[in-house]
């Protein structure tokens, strides 16, 4: 009987299959992010739904922001964002920024 070796994966990591990362993948790391570059209290992020309101609507997420954000998407997500990608419209809500976020993983 061998033993087995366990290693630690980094709690930011994303589990992806042939089509990219799950949904709630996806949505669990998108909330991640939010916490830790908007500095919000992760209770007050699980309650966010579809329509929840972000760019305009939580003072911490200005322009400034906007890169931070932006930028850890990208490291944390395994995506590229050009600057085409963003309008107002994939900041507007907490959806608007999952679908867009989804559909950039899945794009690989």
């Amino acid at each position: 009987m061998t033993a087995s070796r366990t290693e630690a994966v980094p709690t930011d990591a994303i589990e992806t299959d042939a089509t990219g990362p799950s949904r709630g993948e996806v949505d669990k790391t998108l909330r991640a992010i939010l916490c830790d570059v908007l500095g919000l209290d992760q209770e007050r992020v699980e309650r966010f739904d579809a329509e929840t309101g972000l760019f305009g609507h939580l003072p911490e997420l200005d322009s400034m922001a906007v890169a931070g954000l932006l930028t850890e998407m990208e490291d944390r997500l395994d995506i590229v964002i050009e600057d085409d990608d963003i309008d107002g419209e994939m900041l507007e809500t907490y959806g608007g920024l999952l679908a867009f976020a989804e559909a950039k993983a899945v794009q690989g």
